[in-house]
């Protein structure tokens, strides 16, 4: 799979580049600030904006091979290039899994560059991508003055809520699906094998009512939604779809191996915990309940027993200095001093669009923040145009002073009017496109599983 993303990867961005040439003369910048890649691609129509990137979550040996300039690949920097955008990134030092804490030096460092060797841009957007998402709220929020506004995409903005989440759910899959085995949540001292028992104890419980019921429930604590293709309609058969998510997002992505090695290396030591955590009372929160009590009906389970066995099960505690390194580096404040705008898949199971609320109910000025959300499965599954008409939002507050109309109707209208080339979707799964109408629908996400604050 690892091989397949490099690949398909590298094979886009070489497609990308002769046609981004024909269109335009750009000024292309690559090289390094402190030993960390950057690049930055500047068109001879400048219009005085600069869009800088921050790029999503890379597990291990997943990263493109060339710096990538926004959640498309190759047709929005087109676009943009050609209508007089400049664009920047920084990989940040590490490359690989969490790294906040460095992404909001590099990207700084980056947008110090372009000013010394390029010009003061106008006005300077940060955008992003899933945890790239959450870096551009901080970028504006710890940098006052060097913004206009944020463009946040299939955001994860609040990190720590959401790596104990995934504590919820592997805790809840070995505790139900994987019982007695040897298998290390945090601190894991064989990361590879405990990774390799929540893998298997997933997969082998679709194959029963009982094991579909137990993934159902890990699923409901995080309010995993069963929509994991963008490329098809939402599933009558959610259950498996959950499925996928909880090994692909929360074992490969944030399971022992890879993804918590990372977190604790970086952080000092583990930062989640689930002591004191009721799964009785998280279940009657979540928005998914009724479909678990539906599947364990189904499947002859006394739901009861399992919350009972979740209760009894041993719990893990925090680390107080990783806690602190989490809160420090990689939750955001919510006094956000310029407009930002949203936009997320309702049926996004990787970054939940519960996280873009609980941005919004942070934001100190309601008044800054716009969300859109995109009736679509799949983690960051937009089109171009989807992703454009969000910029333009956004750039219409930032000119104005006055939000436009955010309809649906209007914002597809919008979207469908870059025409059949823009309309593309990508599916991190296969990496494959396939052409979709726009999307853009009304949406109230569900209140967070387990927040920050």
């Amino acid at each position: 799979m690892k091989r397949l993303v490099i690949a398909v990867i590298a094979g886009m961005v070489a497609l990308a580049t002769p046609a981004m040439a024909a269109q335009a003369q750009i000024q292309h910048h690559e090289g390094e600030i402190g030993g960390v890649k950057y690049r930055v691609e500047v068109p001879s129509n400048w219009n005085g904006t600069l869009l800088l990137y921050s790029h999503g979550y890379y597990p291990d040996g997943t990263a493109p091979p060339e710096t990538l300039l926004s959640n498309r690949l190759y047709d929005t920097p087109e676009w943009l290039l050609r209508n007089g955008f400049a664009l920047a990134a920084s990989d940040f030092e590490g490359l690989y899994g969490l790294a906040i804490e460095p992404a909001l030096r590099d990207q700084i460092a980056l947008l110090d560059w372009f000013e010394a060797n390029v010009g003061k841009p106008r006005r300077t957007i940060a955008t992003g991508t899933s945890m790239g998402g959450g870096i551009a709220v901080q970028l504006a929020e710890r940098n006052l003055g060097r913004f206009a506004g944020v463009l946040g995409m299939c955001g994860e903005y609040d990190p720590q809520g959401t790596w104990n989440t995934a504590l919820d759910i592997t805790f809840t899959v070995k505790t139900l699906l994987a019982e007695g085995q040897d298998i290390d949540l945090v601190k894991a001292r064989d990361p590879a094998a405990s990774s390799e028992a929540l893998k298997n104890a997933v997969l082998g419980a679709q194959n029963d009512d009982k094991g579909r019921a137990r993934i159902a429930l890990a699923a409901a604590f995080g309010n995993i939604p069963g929509w994991y293709s963008p490329h098809e309609p939402e599933p009558t058969d959610k259950i498996a779809e959950q499925a996928k998510w909880i090994y692909g997002a929360y074992i490969w992505g944030m399971g022992p191996q890879g993804g918590r090695e990372d977190l604790e290396r970086r952080a000092g030591g583990n930062p989640s915990f689930n002591i004191g955590v009721d799964y009785r009372r998280l279940l009657s929160k979540s928005v998914l309940r009724d479909e678990v009590k539906k599947a364990y009906e189904t499947a002859g389970l006394s739901l009861d027993e399992d919350l009972a066995k979740l209760a009894k099960a041993p719990r893990i505690a925090p680390d107080p200095r990783a806690m602190a390194y989490m809160y420090r580096y990689t939750v955001p404040s919510g006094r956000m001093p310029v407009p930002i705008v949203t936009l997320h898949s309702t049926g996004d199971g990787g970054a939940v669009a519960d996280q873009a609320r609980w941005y919004a109910e942070q934001v100190d000025r309601p008044d800054r923040i716009r969300q859109l959300y995109v009736g679509r499965g799949g983690h960051c599954g937009f089109s171009a145009a989807e992703e454009l008409t969000a910029l333009k939002t956004l750039l219409h507050k930032v000119d104005t002073g006055r939000w436009p109309d955010t309809a649906p109707v209007k914002l597809n209208a919008a979207a469908a009017s870059y025409g059949s080339t823009y309309q593309n979707v990508l599916f991190l799964d296969t990496f494959s496109d396939k052409e979709m109408a726009p999307a853009i629908t009304t949406f109230t996400p569900p209140e967070p599983a387990r927040p920050s604050h």
